[in-house]
């Protein structure tokens, strides 16, 4: 007998065994049976059914490309060569998978529409029945190792080919494993989606184009010189290339195969393109404006930015790192030049799953493209995408390069009309922006709450951190004893897990590894690994952990739970956004600002003395909660007795409240030098580790920073420069100061600087730039000088001891004051000529005071010429509001400002 035939004999003995006995795990995964378990849990509880390994499968490696092409291994199920595997994703997209010479199951991931774990099930009979199960991560293209990518050399020479000074070869490379061939095919695929957006027939699609090479030597290099397309596939502008085994046909779905990024297929568009690019693309940019016009308005329903990098770093819940321009990798802002940072808010907003994208400079200020091309945008789809994923506007990566990465190549890279692309995607300023409250449970547990109170409370248990009953927000912690050098107990606990859902979402629960020198991630309660990803998009919640140390939870409510791990314990951070004002409960207390009555038990009871170290503990202990509300795993002998099947709150445990100082102890006079903050002198001596202390002190200090910068700011929105003016200064926030100045040939009516003010306002007078003023002083006007041109209107103030009325009969036209005001000591009186010189339009002048003088505006009366002949003008038939004014008023002009368009004065 062969080797393949005796462990074929062995596995349909153990499923045979395991039928008869009623305790086959096929088609019961995730469940326990009456005698065994076909639950995750069932490892380390060492009760799984005999066949559990069969059919409950795990994959290596679990996750790959949303492009599909990933070959992955069956874990531990057994396979041999007569089998004929067939891998289902979804329950619909089934792919051909084959057994290796060691006897092992192999799949092929195909090419998806969505990101998170999809369902996995396997066929060993073609695809009759599907009896073993398992799950696979498919991950955003920008989110995805590098190095399981193939690489375009270069990139803006692909991305800018065919514009002006921009050809020859391009390049690309891969990993030759990757594809398991001596010779590859160079393939063309494209991305498109038809239908009417926002409704039924609304579909994304991606469809094989051409080969650029076939039976090419799989050397992990291939050069080519680009070609025009011809339609109708120059209508494809956006693709990737993939490269696969020659093997198979050109165009074969959902083979084993790598791809480059998505990128925009300047390349391969057709002449028109190269004749004159930046003519084709406007008049691509000019059709993307008139298809914006006809669609909904996301704009007044996405998030608002950060006002600072400081608040969008700290804001974990709601914003995330942008992967296409982070502070953290160098800064490389391919499409937001001037930025260092750049963040996405994490939700897509509730109706259209559009996006917000803000970005800042390196002083921490806000970039809006109003200042630079390189400003924040909003995206009409989100780049991420968002549950349920599959179809337009949610398919991710894919939908937001359609309806916002290529038009901002036709708008702003391929021709230089960004007006049309940030008309239609404006930054968004921080005006609305409201910055989450946080709360911490960090050390020997010490709690600061969302409105600042600090407390500390050694309960042993499984307790209420946060709970939101409208939000149905809940996160629980748990609590053990401190164990130190030698094993030893202390009167002292730590958190050791927390556990939290939102709605009907997946239950995460974060808890100390085994060893504690990490931290375990179960989804479900099963333990989730982050060595290839370190996001993950899960039902109704999003978690990061870019390192074994470091992880953050994500709800659609916009809460985010950090989780760190310090000197042997978690420190947790909740962070709720306002919509949790006044709707909280736990032992974060009630986030509303008024710290009075954060100390409220679970029946309502307020302990009002915050000093009161027996009074703290039994708040806390109230809340405690029961098994019928418990979110946390118990997949050990230690945390079934020592949690689920004992009281949630260990009332036979009674920590130490206080340590008294010993001057004779070494240790003391140690912590008082390191020890600063809430906790750590207390957490040095009971647990008698320095390092304890210090973990306790960096965890306070990074709170409190947090804190800082979540602190609200004030901003007083952007500022315009005047028309045929500039501006100095782009930050916005309170006390920035923005100074305006006039082009040449335009003098400058108004302020020049403006301060934005606590009131969210800015500081001084609407600043304009008047034309034709730059060579006209004030002059005299004497005997034998004229005026040239047509008077708009004018302005006259001056001194004297009364108010004199202005009636419609005197004055033709009268524009806001009826008075012209007389105040100060007297001065030689003075006339203005002031406004536009539009002949037969009304004068739309408002009041602006004049430094140190009184004034009235009067409207304008058209006139070709005024002659001066004298100083104290004698009533004369001139059609002039400003001559009628002077004659009807005890006036006499002693200067005249030519102001007006091309007035000025001349000698005759």
């Amino acid at each position: 007998m062969g080797r393949d035939s005796y462990l074929a004999v062995i596995f349909i003995c153990l499923v045979s065994i395991s039928r008869i006995s009623g305790q086959s795990c096929e088609g019961k995964c995730g469940g326990k049976l009456e005698s065994c378990s076909c639950h995750a849990t069932c490892i380390s509880l060492k009760n799984c059914c005999e066949d559990y390994g069969e059919y409950c499968v795990n994959v290596t490696p679990y996750s790959g490309s949303i492009f599909g092409g990933t070959d992955f291994v069956v874990l531990k199920a057994t396979f041999n060569e007569s089998s004929q595997i067939i891998c289902r994703f979804n329950d619909e997209i089934k792919t051909v998978g084959y057994v290796d010479t060691d006897s092992r199951g192999h799949c092929i991931s195909p090419l998806l529409y969505e990101t998170g774990f999809v369902p996995l099930q396997i066929s060993t009979d073609n695809g009759t029945t599907f009896s073993r199960h398992g799950a696979w991560l498919s991950v955003h293209p920008g989110k995805l190792d590098p190095s399981f990518k193939a690489t375009i050399i270069n990139a803006t020479q692909w991305q800018y080919y065919g514009t002006p000074k921009v050809g020859g070869p391009l390049d690309m490379t891969w990993n030759t494993s990757q594809v398991r061939a001596e010779k590859v095919n160079i393939e063309l695929w494209g991305y498109m989606e038809k239908g009417d957006p926002y409704s039924e027939s609304w579909q994304g699609k991606w469809e094989y184009l051409y080969s650029l090479g076939r039976d090419q030597p799989n050397s992990g290099a291939f050069r080519f010189v680009p070609k025009t397309a011809g339609k109708p596939f120059s209508d494809w502008e956006v693709g990737c290339l993939r490269i696969s085994p020659s093997t198979h046909p050109d165009g074969t779905w959902n083979v084993q195969a790598v791809w480059t990024d998505d990128h925009a297929l300047a390349w391969h568009l057709e002449d028109k393109f190269r004749q004159d690019s930046a003519v084709w693309a406007l008049d691509k940019c000019k059709a993307w404006d008139q298809l914006e016009e006809t669609l909904p308005d996301f704009l007044s329903e996405i998030i608002d930015c950060p006002c600072t990098l400081a608040q969008a770093r700290a804001d974990t819940g709601r914003f995330h790192t942008d992967y296409g321009c982070d502070i953290e990798k160098g800064s490389v802002c391919t499409y937001h030049p001037g930025s260092v940072h750049c963040v996405r808010a994490i939700q897509a907003s509730p109706k259209f799953a559009a996006g917000q994208q803000c970005c800042y400079d390196h002083t921490g200020a806000q970039v809006l493209t109003d200042d630079s091309i390189g400003g924040s945008t909003p995206d009409r789809a989100h780049d991420w995408g968002s549950p349920p994923f599959v179809k337009p506007p949610r398919v991710p990566g894919f939908s937001h390069w359609v309806y916002d990465v290529l038009s901002f190549y036709y708008c702003c890279l391929w021709s230089d009309n960004c007006h049309y692309y940030f008309k239609r995607r404006p930054s968004s300023d921080c005006r609305t922006y409201q910055a989450p409250k946080a709360g911490v449970v960090f050390g020997d547990p010490h709690f600061i709450t969302f409105d600042g109170v600090s407390y500390s409370f050694n309960g042993k248990g499984e307790y209420t951190i946060m709970v939101s009953e409208s939000k149905e927000l809940t996160i629980q912690g748990r609590t053990e004893d401190k164990k130190f050098r030698g094993s030893h107990m202390v009167k002292a606990t730590k958190l050791s897990a927390v556990a939290m859902r939102e709605g009907t979402s997946d239950i995460i629960e974060v808890r100390l590894g085994n060893p504690q020198d990490h931290l375990q991630v179960l989804q479900n309660q099963t333990s989730l690994s982050f060595s290839e990803q370190s996001w993950m998009d899960l039902k109704g919640v999003f978690v990061f952990s870019p390192n074994p140390t470091n992880v953050t939870v994500m709800f659609p409510s916009g809460a985010g739970v950090e989780l760190r791990l310090r000197g042997g314990t978690m420190t947790t951070t909740v962070l709720l956004p306002e919509v949790f004002k006044d709707i909280t409960g736990g032992l974060l207390g009630k986030m509303n600002g008024d710290p009075k009555d954060d100390l409220v038990t679970s029946d309502g009871q307020t302990e009002s003395d915050q000093g009161n170290a027996e009074g703290l503990f039994n708040f806390g202990a109230s809340w405690a909660i029961l098994n019928e509300s418990t979110l946390f795993t118990y997949d050990s002998e230690r945390l079934l007795n020592s949690y689920l099947h004992a009281p949630k709150h260990d009332a036979s445990f009674r920590p130490v409240f206080s340590i008294p100082e010993d001057p004779n102890d070494p240790l003391d006079s140690q912590a008082s030098e390191l020890c600063s903050g809430e906790g750590s002198l207390y957490d040095t001596l009971m647990a008698r580790s320095l390092e304890m202390g210090n973990a306790t002190r960096v965890s306070f200090q990074s709170h409190m920073s947090v804190v800082e910068d979540l602190e609200p700011v004030v901003s007083c929105g952007w500022l315009s420069p005047p028309t045929n003016g500039k501006k100095e200064g782009t930050r916005y926030l309170q006390g920035a100061v923005v100074k305006l100045s006039c082009d040449s040939g335009y003098v400058l009516w108004g302020s020049e600087e403006h301060t934005c003010l606590g009131t969210g306002q800015w500081s001084g007078e609407t600043t304009t730039c008047v034309a034709g003023m730059d060579h006209l002083s004030p002059k005299r006007p004497s005997p034998g000088y004229h005026l040239l041109g047509s008077v708009s209107c004018c302005i006259l103030w001056g001194s004297n001891t009364k108010l004199y009325p202005v009636t419609s009969g005197t004055i033709p036209q009268l524009y806001r004051s009826p008075f012209l005001l007389q105040s100060l000591p007297y001065v030689l009186p003075l006339w203005q000529l002031y406004g536009t010189c539009t002949a037969g339009e009304q004068s739309a002048l408002d009041y602006s005071p004049i430094p140190n003088q009184p004034q009235l505006v009067l409207a304008r009366e058209h006139v070709e010429t005024w002659h001066v002949q004298q100083i104290e003008p004698s009533p004369r038939d001139v059609h002039s509001v400003c001559h009628q004014a002077l004659t009807s008023l005890p006036l006499v002009a002693d200067l005249l400002y030519a102001t007006v368009c091309t007035h000025y004065w001349k000698s005759l």
